[in-house]
Formats: structure tokens, C-alpha cells, sequence
């Protein structure tokens, strides 16, 4: 029943040969990785802080100075300096010298305590969608924590009528580490993994090597089989590395099942490299095998839900992403890491991955033709 797979051994230990003996490969499976994964981790945050802002004070009180504190003590400001005018404030935030002006109004400490009002104007760059939204976000908690504190000073009540208090589940200190990181892990791993097996075909028809395979008593499948199997162990170290670097490195912890989340990396690496063994039946050359491997990136970073929620695009973006094996691969490793889910938590996922596995790599041996039995 096997016979399907013949020469599976003698392709498979070939190709750990031709893999160990080529150090350039080896390079460009495991070291760019780990320096995407630390790069990636210490840039992608979402938490912006200590942004650049001036300050044009006309009020010059206590008060008014307590509310500059305010801003500073949440670390998303930083206060460059003090200006003398608003057309001064424009200019430096125009001139990308800071990101937010303040202005505090000279009647400012009589409005606040004349019943009527007091005003405070917050000029943000809206150039960056990230750091303004931060901005505006943390201007208006400051401006309602001190106008109910005002509030209720003047009312003497001693609490609020009512009372909010939220309790995060899964990553409390929303830590946006936690967040990418394993998002990171599956983008990197595609990019190295599917990178190697386009080009082994390739190379092979390239160096003449391919009609020697061609010639010997091989099945299509077991011939697949083996040239997946040397980078799919390659592969499963790197990943196993990289989530070292995340829990040691990065300090995100795992929460959940360490085997299921060992599973289901096995399951993804097989997809990733049927699919890029499935662009090595198509390409002629490294080139193209090359070319049509990069064009696979963007959707999935894009697509995948690794930076952007998929609940928020349009129906035919969120199809195109379920069609990405990322997709459920990043929604497995959130789910265990951050969440602790175990193997009933994310059966779907798996079951999804192991279909794209098995059709990926089945459309692979279909695809190669043997010019001579």
C-alpha cells in the first residue's frame, strides 16, 4: 500500500544531503527570521508614547498647570516647549516638530469654577491615524476624569451614579507584543519556508539534476513527499526557536496547550511547503519562483488578520483570507498563547490547516509530470 511512496527514504535523505551541504540555504532559513522576529517585536506597538507637544499656556495658574500634569502623567505627551501663540503651535505640528498643541484659555480657571464651563482647544496631526486616535483617545479621558472630579466636588457626592470597571481576561497589561508577536512567527515562517521548497525543483531542472530523478524507479509521490520532509524538520526548529525568542525575549507568555500549538506549527509548515512546492511545479526558473513567492506576502499580511481585524473588511477581502492558511494558523497561535485554549477550543483550525495540507500537497505530485516512467 505504500508503493505510492517509493524512493520516499532514498529522495528524502538526498535532499537533507543537498540541504546540509548548501549553508547559504540553511543562512536564509534561520537567521533572517530570528532578526524579522526581534525586529518586529521591539517595532510594532501600538502604544504610543511620549508624543511631542507644545503647549501655549495664557492661563499661567495653578490650575491650569495641574491640567498640563495631567497630560504629562499619562507618558502619551511630552511637552517640547511652551509657545506664544496658536499660529506658532500650528507652525511647529505643520513643520512635524510635535504632534499635539494645547491651548488653555486665559479665563480658564474662572470658567472651570464660574459653573459655566471652562474650554481647552487640542490641535493633533491627523497625518498618522495611530498616533492621533492615541491622542485624541487620551485628551478626552483627561478632560472627563477632571471635569467629573470637578463635578463631584462641587456636589458633594462621594461616587459616581454609576461605575464602570472592566476586567481584561486575556492579556491585562495589553501588551501589543502579545498581541504580533505570534502573528509574526507565522508571516516569518511563510516567508522562509515556502522560499525553500520553491526553489528546489527549480534548482534542480536548473543544475540538470531534475531528468536523473526522472529516470529512477520514483513515484511522483513519494519523490513530493521527500523533498518537503528535510525542510519541514528545518523548518519545525526555527519555529520552536522563534517561540523561545518570544517567551524569553519578548516575556509573552503561553498560556495554553504547548503540544496542540506544536501540532498544529507541524500542520502549517506542511501547507507552507507544499504551497511553495506547488509554485516550484509552475516556475521555470529561481526568478520566477522567486517572484511568485513574494507575491504571496502582502495578501498575507493584509489578509490574514495579522495586523488588521478581518471582521472589518469588505466580503470579498475576508473570503480572499480564508483562503490563506496564515489565517487560521495566526488565529490558532492567539488563541493558545493568549487566550490558553486547548485542542477542542481550535479543532477548526486544525481541520482546515491538515484539508490545505493534504490537497496542497496531492495538487503537487498531480502536477508533476513524469516525462519518462
Amino acid at each position: 500500500m505504500f508503493n505510492i511512496f517509493r524512493g520516499l527514504n532514498a529522495v528524502t535523505l538526498k535532499e537533507f544531503t543537498v540541504v546540509l551541504r548548501d549553508p547559504m540555504t540553511l543562512f536564509f532559513m534561520l537567521f533572517p527570521p530570528m532578526v524579522e522576529m526581534i525586529a518586529f517585536g521591539f517595532a510594532l506597538d501600538n502604544d504610543v508614547k511620549y508624543m511631542a507637544t507644545v503647549i501655549y499656556n495664557e492661563d499661567k495658574t495653578v490650575e491650569s498647570r495641574k491640567l498640563i500634569d495631567m497630560f504629562v502623567n499619562t507618558d502619551t505627551f511630552r511637552v517640547l516647549r511652551e509657545v506664544n501663540s496658536v499660529e506658532e503651535m500650528v507652525t511647529e505640528i505643520r513643520r512635524g516638530n510635535a504632534y499635539v498643541g494645547i491651548q488653555i484659555p486665559p479665563d480658564f480657571t474662572r470658567d472651570l469654577y464660574s459653573g459655566r464651563g471652562a474650554q481647552v482647544q487640542v490641535l493633533i496631526d491627523g497625518s498618522n491615524s495611530t498616533t492621533a486616535l492615541q491622542a485624541l483617545n487620551t485628551s478626552l479621558g483627561i478632560t472627563l476624569t477632571r471635569s467629573l472630579g470637578t463635578i463631584l466636588g462641587q456636589s458633594g457626592a462621594v461616587s459616581l451614579p454609576i461605575e464602570v470597571r472592566p476586567q481584561m481576561l486575556f492579556n491585562p497589561s495589553m501588551r501589543s507584543p502579545n498581541f504580533y508577536l505570534p502573528g509574526v512567527i507565522g508571516v516569518v515562517l511563510q516567508i522562509a519556508t515556502t522560499f525553500a521548497t520553491a526553489m528546489s525543483l527549480v534548482r534542480e531542472r536548473e543544475r540538470g539534476t531534475l531528468e536523473q530523478l526522472l529516470v529512477s524507479p520514483l513515484s511522483r509521490w513519494g519523490l513530493m513527499l521527500g523533498k518537503i520532509i528535510p525542510y519541514m524538520v528545518i523548518g519545525f526548529i526555527m519555529a520552536c526557536s522563534l517561540f523561545v525568542f518570544m517567551r524569553y525575549l519578548f516575556h509573552v507568555p503561553i498560556a495554553g496547550s504547548v503540544s496542540v500549538l506544536m501540532v498544529g506549527t507541524l500542520l502549517y509548515i506542511f501547507c507552507l511547503l507544499s504551497l511553495g512546492l506547488l509554485v516550484s511545479t509552475r516556475a521555470q526558473n529561481q526568478m520566477q519562483a522567486l517572484q511568485m513567492t513574494m507575491t504571496l506576502i502582502l495578501p498575507t499580511v493584509f489578509f490574514s488578520g495579522f495586523i488588521f481585524p478581518r471582521e472589518t473588511m469588505p466580503a470579498f477581502f475576508y473570503y480572499f483570507g480564508s483562503a490563506l492558511p496564515t489565517t487560521y494558523y495566526i488565529n490558532l497561535l492567539r488563541g493558545i498563547i493568549l487566550r490558553g485554549a486547548h485542542l477542542g477550543d481550535h479543532m477548526d483550525d486544525l481541520t482546515i490547516l491538515t484539508g490545505m495540507g493534504i490537497l496542497l500537497f496531492a495538487v503537487c505530485a498531480l502536477r508533476f509530470r513524469k516525462k519518462i516512467a
